[in-house]
């Protein structure tokens, strides 16, 4: 059976997790400052806070905005929905968007059809590990919070994703790419920004009182989070070797593939394609012992019976996620494209 995705934990993870257990210190401390530390280096930014997910993530990043009530905050609908959980824990407004229908990414032209005076914050996926154009969306003024719990790693025009907006999030989710069960992180070239991110997720001994939260990162996680982060280089590496087999494999039956525009380093999250009856097609790879997924399970506007976002529409009707992680092997990966073209 070949898994949509696997989580492969080696040697090194089990001890660092097992070193702190003996420790006997387990909640937020020293290895949560060093994952601190390390994760800034390889994003690129001076300044981060780990947090308990990703979720608390934006949650904390759009309450250190001064994000709130009245306030509207544009997203994309084509994006799982802890996005539109976060805008609504704030009680601020989400503003949907539709997406570019070759990179599955947000676009500067549908946030600028969609800002008003009422615009706050806007959050920017690079959806499944590819870069969105940021550039051009940080330059309307619009504070802007990447959501990168796809993409660290990924760069774009050579800078990390993360390193462009006020502010980034991160996610440690067990299949992400860096995936530890669980944990976020919120990076920012901003001190103040992290400042408040920090006071915000822990709510004992302070000085004064506003509401905050329990959004503290375990030693557990921090430390299994380090050790990962070491062999993250090389599991990107094997995720583009992947890719670039499915490439070389897949066009032979003319399958619709997003495309990966110069200057964009995609690190392959996922590998989508375009069939005409996913539901059918995912179900002929299951009999045959592969496990695809559609990589959105349904967008925002479907859940809130919005109309009028075709692109996303398209993507959600037609978009399945084939099998890609560091674990799988190259004998596999041929095997899924044997199958593809067996089926259509």
């Amino acid at each position: 059976m070949i898994p949509h995705s696997k989580v492969l934990l080696d040697e090194e993870d089990l001890a660092a997790i097992a070193a702190v257990l003996r420790s006997g210190y387990l909640s937020q401390g020293k290895h949560v400052v060093s994952f601190e530390e390390k994760a800034a280096s390889f994003i690129e930014v001076p300044h981060t806070a780990a947090v308990s997910s990703g979720t608390a993530a934006l949650h904390l990043s759009l309450l250190a905005l001064g994000v709130g009530e009245g306030d509207e905050v544009i997203i994309p609908s084509y994006v799982c929905t802890a996005l539109l959980n976060a805008v609504r824990y704030v009680r601020a407004t989400p503003v949907l968007v539709d997406i570019d229908p070759d990179t599955y990414n947000i676009t500067v032209e549908n946030i600028k059809g969609a800002r008003s005076k009422k615009t706050r914050a806007v959050i920017v996926p690079h959806m499944f590990g590819l870069p969105a154009d940021i550039e051009p969306i940080i330059s309307l003024g619009i504070p802007v919070i990447e959501d990168c719990a796809q993409s660290i790693g990924a760069r774009f025009k050579g800078r990390c994703t993360g390193s462009f907006g006020a502010l980034s999030v991160f996610s440690f989710y067990a299949t992400k790419m860096l995936g530890a069960g669980e944990g976020g992180m919120v990076a920012s070239n901003d001190p103040g920004l992290i400042d408040a991110i920090k006071d915000l997720r822990d709510y004992d001994e302070k000085e004064t009182y506003v509401v905050r939260f329990n959004y503290k990162m375990t030693e557990m996680l921090a430390a299994l989070c380090e050790s990962r982060l070491q062999k993250l280089p090389l599991c990107i590496d094997r995720r583009k070797e992947i890719a670039r087999i499915y490439d070389v494999g897949l066009p032979e039956i003319k399958l619709r593939i997003p495309i990966v525009p110069d200057q964009r380093d995609h690190i392959y999250y996922r590998y989508s394609i375009e069939v005409e009856d996913p539901i059918r097609f995912m179900d002929e790879m299951r009999k045959r012992n592969i496990y695809c997924r559609k990589p959105v399970f349904k967008p925002i506007h479907r859940y809130l019976r919005l109309p009028g976002f075709p692109n996303t529409d398209h993507a959600w009707e037609k978009a399945v996620s084939i099998p890609i992680y560091p674990a799988l092997e190259r004998d596999e990966a041929s095997f899924i494209i044997d199958t593809i073209k067996s089926i259509l």
